[in-house]
């Protein structure tokens, strides 16, 4: 069942909870709290400011902070006046900041004094800085508390338009430069009313751990537009912590903990090791933004005694396509079933053409939660947004039962002597090998063979690495060609905030180093 009734606008959306659950803790953070009667006036007031600076429908307002508080007030305000939500990591380069100010035109920025200094000369055109923890001391400045606290006193009007563009979230950028995808109201909710609600069985009694960094497009949904939504209460954490997560939880008041699969696959390691229990409150975790093995999936299970939900997403599709149920059969090491609404295909990526069960192909989706398109980029958008499919340049395959599995990206495919390999099957083996904590397989050229797959490892504390003893398991479950060219001990993966790995980063690691 969709529950269509929660798709409304973020005016609509925070007045239903104000006038239902006034005083009930809607979001908080390390050092303070909001309820919805709260959340409701402090979004209102520091929505009529911006229009008082000229922000207006369309306008791009950046948000520039860590996990808290301040981000879901600044963002639910920005877009309730119409304007569009440019999430930006705090801990971003200058570098990558200045690029996402300049493509978006951003007219507005929401940040805090820590960054100020910096970003202030890269914002050439940006016409008023809203300032977190600090003091307004320019014309063109507002300092968020005082506006928080105090309304305008100038006439101001929410927009309640749910398909107008509402959130510019930056593509990974695991290759090149970030694309801006571009997100509604209605296709953010639309994940919401059909996956989070129905499936997930999100609603007012949950009490969420969010541990997601908000800048992404799978944290920006559940953890703002579907708490809101529902009505639930959630506690952002600045960021993940194994050790914090294990604290927070022994405090038996979470009941839903979303994340991606490394933080469920360290924080396996510390139940393990006996250094975190197990709490009882728990009821369910979400796992999306990169591949779950079948075994971390198992094992979490069995040491936390809570079931773990697979999904597959992607910031176009304004986050997840498919999921796990918690009830009924599952194919472990799949990303479930597509959610309700959403079609998909696996297609020949050469010729459009479906292919038949069980064989891999591109992953094609179509659905309410599809972007609008990439910020300035129609050529792109035209590309991939065909015939109202989008092509995401994932490769996967579905079984009988309908279950999609994902097995690598199109991109990342590695061509071995004209042999394809996907890093994702070589990971799942090495990572079956005892001893190996995490590890991640990355093309690299080479002269006779085109590429040869490479996989960096993350050992478990107190284990040496034994080459051979990898590589004679991955001869003892792999074809010859896809048995790594070489294995190099790492002593972390380099990931983006969603769980991404960044395997541009490794085989220029790999290379620096001399190797060929």
């Amino acid at each position: 069942m969709i529950h269509t009734q929660l798709i409304g606008s973020i005016p609509q959306l925070l007045d239903r909870q104000a006038r239902e659950h006034p005083d009930k803790l809607a979001f908080e953070d390390a050092r303070q709290c909001v309820n919805y009667g709260e959340l409701n006036r402090a979004t209102a007031n520091l929505a009529a400011h911006l229009q008082a600076t000229g922000v207006g429908v369309g306008d791009r307002v950046a948000i520039v902070l860590g996990n808290s508080v301040e981000w879901v007030i600044a963002c639910l305000a920005i877009v309730r006046i119409g304007a569009i939500a440019v999430p930006v990591s705090v801990d971003a380069t200058s570098g990558e900041i200045e690029y996402r100010l300049s493509d978006s035109a951003a007219n507005a920025v929401i940040i805090n004094d820590r960054r100020l200094a910096e970003v202030r000369p890269l914002g050439e055109k940006v016409l008023a800085w809203v300032v977190v923890e600090g003091d307004a001391i320019a014309e063109d400045e507002l300092t968020f508390h005082e506006a928080i606290d105090n309304p305008s006193g100038l006439p101001w009007h929410d927009i309640d338009d749910v398909d107008a563009a509402a959130f510019l979230i930056y593509t990974s950028g695991t290759t090149g430069k970030a694309k801006g995808v571009i997100l509604s109201t209605r296709s953010m909710l639309w994940v919401t009313a059909a996956c989070w609600v129905p499936i997930a069985g999100l609603s007012e009694h949950d009490h969420i751990l969010g541990c997601l960094p908000l800048y992404h497009s799978y944290a920006l949904n559940f953890m703002v537009v579907s708490v809101l939504a529902v009505g639930a209460s959630i506690y952002l954490m600045e960021q993940y912590s194994s050790s914090k997560v294990a604290a927070l939880l022994a405090e038996e008041r979470f009941t839903v903990m979303p994340g991606v699969p490394t933080m469920f696959h360290y924080l396996l390691d510390s139940v393990k090791n006996g250094q975190v229990q197990a709490p009882k409150s728990l009821r369910l975790c979400l796992s999306a933004g990169a591949i779950l093995s079948a075994s971390v999936n198992k094992e979490f299970e069995e040491h936390f005694g809570v079931k773990l939900l697979d999904g597959y997403g992607i910031t176009e599709t304004s986050t997840m396509v498919t999921l796990n149920w918690p009830h009924g059969t599952r194919v472990m090491g799949s990303c479930g079933l597509p959610i309700p609404g959403i079609c998909t295909r696996i297609v020949d990526p050469q010729s459009d053409e479906d292919v038949a069960l069980g064989q891999e192909g591109e992953l094609l989706v179509r659905g309410p939660n599809l972007m609008k398109g990439y910020l300035n980029r129609p050529e792109e958008t035209a590309s991939v947004l065909r015939g109202g499919w989008y092509h995401t340049g994932d490769l996967a395959r579905v079984d009988a039962s309908g279950f999609l599995t994902i097995t690598g990206r199109l991109k990342e495919l590695i061509i071995r002597g004209g042999q394809n390999i996907a890093p994702a099957e070589v990971e799942y083996v090495v990572n079956g090998c005892d001893g190996v904590l995490e590890c991640a397989v990355v093309g690299i050229p080479h002269m006779a063979l085109g590429e040869v797959p490479v996989a960096f490892v993350v050992l478990k504390p107190g284990v040496a690495l034994d080459v051979e003893r990898v590589l004679a398991h991955c001869r003892d479950h792999l074809s010859g060609y896809k048995v790594p060219y070489a294995i190099e001990p790492v002593t972390d993966i380099p990931r983006t905030g969603s769980g991404k790995v960044l395997r541009f980063q490794l085989r220029e690691k790999f290379q620096e180093a001399g190797n060929r």
